[in-house]
C-alpha cells in the first residue's frame, strides 16, 4: 500500500509537466502541417476541392503523430482531473 501511495504522489508531482510537454508537442505538430493554407481556408474554403490528395512519407508521420500526442494530452488531462 505505501509504493502505490508514493506512485501516486510521483505521478502528480510530474503530470503537470507531461501535460505542459504535450501541450507544446501538440502545438508544434499542428503548426507545421500547415503548409501553404491560404487565408480561404481559414473562412471554410477548401484548398483541395477538386482534386485528390494523399500523404506520404514525413507528412504522413506528422500527421500520425500529432493523432497521438492529441490522445496522450487527453489521457493525461482526464487523469488530472481524476487524481
Amino acid at each position: 500500500m505505501l509504493l502505490f501511495s508514493v506512485q501516486m504522489e510521483l505521478l502528480k508531482a510530474t503530470l503537470p509537466y507531461a501535460e505542459a510537454a504535450l501541450s507544446l508537442l501538440l502545438i508544434l505538430g499542428i503548426v507545421l502541417q500547415q503548409r501553404g493554407a491560404n487565408l480561404g481556408g481559414a473562412f471554410g474554403g477548401d484548398n483541395f476541392a477538386s482534386t485528390f490528395y494523399k500523404r506520404r512519407g514525413a507528412e504522413k508521420f506528422l500527421f500520425n503523430a500529432t493523432i497521438v500526442v492529441a490522445i496522450l494530452f487527453v489521457v493525461a488531462a482526464i487523469l488530472g482531473f481524476l487524481i
